[in-house]
């Protein structure tokens, strides 16, 4: 797909690169009928209030209603959400989205009682009634989990009037995403060969990829110009979403938004810490490889918009949509062929939205429901970058599929800190295959600077962005304000300490932060940097110890919820209680940096 002056309308791009959303539902009037449902089912509940504790009988179907709700809410949830997506401008699925967190706060509300009156049942009583009533065994973990948080869950009167709370709790997530997809408007530059063209989110990493320095610079400048006259909106955006989450901690009882937000995998506040210090105790690594890059570039000053483009100039690698396909398979060879066999399924059965189109959400992910396919959304530019995006995304996609397939429902998800493990496994495989394929030196030494991205991208810069996350958070505990100005300084500082002297910090960057939608998930951000730092392990055992390893690791995405991620990844042969796997995955950093200043040399 080649770019064009103006994005493309959806109903122009060929069905075969879009989703098959029919497969949750055949059309819309079916998504109405389960909501009538969902409202249905939630009637029910009002039998179970107050009775929990009567017998293992009255908990277990209570239980086994609130999930089969839960996971009628999720279908309705995702596929309006995706909806929207396709095309953020289109009302329609902008009110049926609206629609289903309506529907979501409604039933949040109605099962707000169960964990409370779950809770305050003696814990001698559970556990006899998990010895009693065979069926309800499936919960065990789940009630567990319970009475570990016991301290953070407040009464039923309290929990109901939070989960009331959770329309405007997502109104800054909302209004921020609102913006960021339907409203902000970039300008035009001209590119390579002098031809208009408009800058999208989606294009701009191919801009900045670009040997053309006058083209990263133009797009560098269009692109945070066009945050800067946000800059009051989306600094207010921000804050307020900060306050939530301080708000939210502190009436749970938790010492800090941090903690509470942690909490919620059982991972304790000394994990997020020691990778901040970790990985600043290693930035004289980044330094060298900015260094390497200034050198190599052949530029008197490195600036920010020279960061991305490749070192290795000659180069022009065009990507298309097919052999991306065929080489992240042959990449993943090593995971076995059953796991290449659903890789195919994905790529064969409308799992993917591939192309960008006019309205749709930026970026990538991997999204779905335990009974819906685990889809993909790319915003596909033919790029080495893009290559990586389809390897990372399905590798989420995988994860959710065995984890679907070997779990029943309540722990058929995977808590987010394990969470970018099997994508960045995916990625880690496939450079490994890339690097092995190849014997010219122009293509190694592009793809060991792309590898050193990788490092620069979730390990350093992710942890930035998991240090601003911190700062900004003691800073609203504190009763300080999060002005436009006082986030543009945290951030240029933080962007002159990660990088080092031999880069220019460019006024521009100061509004990087206003462009990040994972700020509005708190705290998120650090398990890219853990799970990669966790992925880069597991990898290099699956490549020296083949099916043993592969055995373990397929054992770990099958696990889903049903244990803490912590003893997750132990099985699977990774201790992320240790700093160890950090230490290494940055020793492989600074191994990647000796090796290319010795080919640019």
């Amino acid at each position: 797909m080649e770019d064009k002056k103006n994005i493309q309308k959806r109903k122009d791009i060929p069905e075969e690169f879009k989703w098959k959303l029919e497969k949750m539902y055949e059309n819309d009037s079916l998504w109405e009928k389960d909501v009538l449902h969902i409202k249905n089912q939630v009637k029910e509940l009002v039998k179970y209030v107050g009775r929990l504790g009567e017998s293992a009988e009255n908990l277990f179907n209570a239980l086994k209603l609130k999930d089969e709700i839960s996971r009628k809410l999720e279908n309705v949830f995702v596929y309006a959400r995706m909806r929207k997506d396709e095309d953020n401008t289109v009302t329609k699925y902008q009110a049926m989205t609206d629609k289903a967190q309506g529907l979501a706060v409604e039933v949040q509300s109605s099962l707000s009682f169960m964990v409370p009156e779950i809770i305050s049942i003696d814990e001698a009583k559970i556990r006899a009634f998990l010895k009693e009533h065979k069926d309800l065994k499936i919960y065990h973990f789940y009630l567990e989990e319970l009475l570990r948080q016991k301290e953070h869950i407040l009464s039923k009167e309290e929990e109901q009037i939070l989960a009331q709370m959770g329309e405007l709790a997502a109104a800054p997530k909302n209004i921020f995403g609102m913006l960021n997809n339907a409203d902000i408007k970039f300008p035009t530059i001209l590119d390579e060969n002098g031809k208009e063209i408009e800058v999208t989110k989606g294009r701009y990493i191919k801009f900045l990829e670009s040997s053309d320095r006058r083209v990263r610079k133009d797009a560098f400048k269009a692109l945070y110009s066009s945050y800067e006259k946000q800059k009051n909106t989306i600094a207010a955006t921000l804050n307020y979403s900060v306050k939530k989450d301080v708000f939210y901690a502190k009436v749970r009882k938790y010492k800090s938004a941090l903690q509470a937000s942690l909490d919620e995998d059982n991972i304790p506040v000394s994990v997020y810490d020691n990778l901040i210090q970790t990985v600043e105790d290693h930035l004289d690594a980044m330094y060298r490889y900015v260094k390497l890059r200034k050198k190599a570039l052949g530029v008197e000053k490195l600036h920010m918009y020279d960061l991305y483009t490749p070192i290795v100039k000659e180069i022009d690698i065009e990507i298309p949509y097919e052999k991306a396909k065929q080489q992240v398979k042959e990449g993943l060879n090593p995971l076995g062929e059953e796991y290449i066999k659903i890789l195919e399924k994905g790529f064969k059965d409308g799992w993917i939205d591939v192309y960008e189109n006019e309205g749709k959400t930026s970026g990538a992910y991997s999204f779905g429901t335990y009974d819906s396919p685990p889809y993909v959304l790319l915003n596909y530019q033919n790029t080495v970058h893009d290559l990586f995006t389809l390897a990372h995304e399905m590798g989420h996609s995988l994860h959710s599929y065995y984890s679907h397939k070997n779990q029943p429902y309540v722990y058929g998800g995977y808590a987010i800190f394990v969470a970018e493990v099997a994508s960045t496994v995916n990625e880690a495989l496939l450079m490994e295959y890339l690097l092995k394929n190849t014997n010219d030196k122009n293509m190694k030494m592009y793809l060991i600077n792309h590898y050193l991205e990788q490092f620069r991208g979730t390990v350093y810069r992710q942890t930035m962005f998991a240090k601003f996350e911190k700062i900004i958070h003691e800073k609203v505990e504190n009763k300080e304000a999060l002005t436009p100005e006082t986030l543009c300084e945290i951030y240029v500082d933080l962007n002159r300490k990660y990088y080092g002297p031999d880069v220019v910090i460019d006024d521009e960057i100061k509004m990087e932060w206003a462009r990040i939608p994972h700020f509005y998930n708190a705290f998120y951000v650090y398990k890219y940097a853990t799970g990669y730092s966790a992925a880069i392990s597991l990898s290099q055992k699956i490549l020296k110890e083949g099916e043993v390893a592969v055995e373990k690791y397929l054992n770990f995405l099958k696990g889903g919820g049903s244990d803490y991620p912590m003893n997750l990844l132990k099985g699977a042969g990774v201790d992320m209680t240790t700093t160890k796997p950090i230490h290494n995955a940055l020793k492989v950093f600074e191994n990647l940096v000796d090796e290319m200043e010795k080919m640019i040399l």
